[in-house]
């Protein structure tokens, strides 16, 4: 059976990682896009792990031999077929211990080439921790400011439709930001380490130093962005404001946010306006409620964006000094100018 350390195994090409650990421990992060073929189910494991407390390893072992003796036949074939598929497969469980392998030993005497990840998923994740603490002494970020609706997101994706690379941090966390945040999204908000590794993800598998990213709080949606790459969101460097007229952002709102959506989106919504209650006072919210009733809602998202967010954001807006203001009109132009500054800041070209 070969083993292979983590930093060896993400840089192998056209490689597919096998995650033997349970499905629970595998929804709370796993390595890039591995394949979830757990050893035992959450309730067996549970049981594999009180046995080992109460009455010793050997019967530990005896009873997961008996929860893992009827899969074996498909793991084998789940295996077959990923390797007919893939040039490497790298096998891990939680510490690199006995779960994978058992797996990497069983398979490799049955033909099955592949490795075993020295240190399991614990290497991995710490790995991703320490990159994440230093990458930013090497890597740039482009960061596009803007006020709420100016297409900041919008601008992301097109850019990495024109092989541009980004973090996109509100899709990683799967929430805009805001308190209607989770409403553009129908997946469950990923955990604290699965945020993590995915901005591990886009940052190591980048092809350049520069990558645009959007001006972004601490908190996004239900996450936290580690403090080296906040700090390197905040810090001096390059920084574009984007500017937009107050009917195209009221446009593109109503697109992301009710015009693309369903009655339970409109329910969402409502709830989340009720929540302002305390701030902006019972009359105000109810205007708004009417607003969303009456299928006024244009006027509904301008009066949030006039009233609400606009101060309350300015500030920030207002804080730091700018490369460049883009004002955006037309994708194409817009997507071509912010192209043209990230070539001048590869270049050298472009200082703050």
């Amino acid at each position: 059976m070969k083993t292979i350390k983590i930093e060896d195994a993400l840089k192998l090409e056209k490689t597919i990682f096998i995650d033997v650990r349970t499905e629970k421990e595998y929804l709370d992060d796993h390595i890039l896009n591995a394949y979830n073929m757990p050893l035992f189910d959450n309730d067996e494991y549970c049981e594999v792990g009180t046995i080992y407390k109460q009455e010793g390893k050997h019967e530990a072992i005896d009873k997961g031999f008996e929860f893992v003796s009827p899969k074996l036949k498909d793991m084998y074939k789940l295996a077959k077929e990923l390797s007919s598929e893939y040039e490497h497969i790298v096998i891990y469980c939680a510490r690199g211990g006995m779960r994978s392998g058992s797996v990497a030993n069983l398979l490799s005497s049955i033909g099955i080439d592949l490795y075993k990840l020295e240190g399991g998923y614990k290497s991995y994740r710490n790995y991703v921790q320490n990159y994440l603490s230093n990458i930013m002494n090497k890597k740039q970020f482009i960061v596009l400011h803007g006020l709420t609706g100016v297409g900041k997101t919008e601008l992301l994706v097109e850019l990495e439709r024109n092989n541009i690379d980004i973090v996109d941090l509100e899709y990683m966390a799967r929430n805009t930001g805001s308190v209607f945040g989770f409403i553009t999204y129908d997946e469950k908000p990923p955990t604290q380490k699965t945020f993590e590794t995915r901005i591990f993800e886009s940052l190591f598998f980048s092809k350049s130093d520069y990558l645009f990213v959007e001006s972004e709080s601490k908190r996004v949606g239900h996450v936290l962005i580690p403090n080296d790459i906040y700090e390197g969101i905040t810090r001096d460097g390059y920084h574009i404001l984007i500017e937009c007229d107050t009917k195209d952002r009221v446009k593109r709102l109503c697109k992301d946010y009710i015009y693309n959506r369903n009655e339970d989106n409109i329910q969402a919504l409502r709830q989340c306006i009720n929540t302002f209650r305390k701030r902006l006072g019972n009359k105000t919210v109810d205007e708004y409620l009417e607003l969303l009733d009456n299928e006024k809602y244009e006027e509904l998202v301008e009066q949030f964006l006039v009233y609400y967010y606009d101060p309350l954001y300015m500030h920030s807006v207002n804080q730091y000094k700018y490369n460049d203001v883009i004002k955006f009109e037309d994708i194409n132009d817009t997507i071509e100018k912010l192209i043209s500054f990230h070539k001048a800041a590869k270049e050298g070209v472009k200082q703050c």
